[in-house]
């Protein structure tokens, strides 16, 4: 059986954190689904064909990892691919808490699913989607937040 993962999140927008912990799962995985989930309570700030397309353009090199979107149950989804590992990047003791939560609740709701949890490296710990979106809205450089691959001007909005 191949060791499927899922990665699922709502990527808005994928930053070098999300490419770090990709990158450092794949020599535990023999295929890793990027997720894009619709999250109910957010407000997508880029749309999600962009962030589709951002992310197949970071791993377009690599075999290993899929890009998908899913609205739905994350362990749903694990069922639809034949993936039985949720692999999770934590940053913080209080992302700790609610991805253990979540897990707890996976496992409850489909035992055969194993969440997998990697510790951010410690430069990427302060890297948050909340922040870089903040950033770019008010005209500021998030290059060094976004993996090198993509181009900034894309990331822009326009201050109207």
């Amino acid at each position: 059986m191949d060791r499927v993962a899922i990665f699922p999140g709502s990527f808005d927008p994928f930053t070098i954190g999300h490419e770090s912990i990709v990158q450092r799962a794949l020599p535990l995985f023999d295929k890793i689904v990027i997720m894009i989930g619709y999250n109910a309570n957010k407000q997508s700030f880029y749309p999600i064909e962009k962030r589709l397309k951002w992310i197949n353009q970071v791993f377009q090199d690599e075999d290993k990892i899929e890009v998908q979107i899913y609205d739905g149950l994350t362990v749903d989804f694990c069922k639809e691919v034949d993936a039985n590992y949720i692999l999770r990047g934590i940053r913080t003791s209080s992302d700790f808490e609610y991805e253990r939560a979540i897990a707890q609740i996976n496992k409850k709701m489909h035992p055969e699913i194993e969440s997998v949890f990697l510790l951010t490296l410690p430069e990427h710990t302060p890297v948050m989607a909340t922040i870089v979106r903040d950033i770019v809205s008010h005209g500021g450089d998030v290059s060094m937040f976004i993996p090198k691959s993509l181009n900034m001007d894309e990331f822009k909005i326009d201050k109207k």
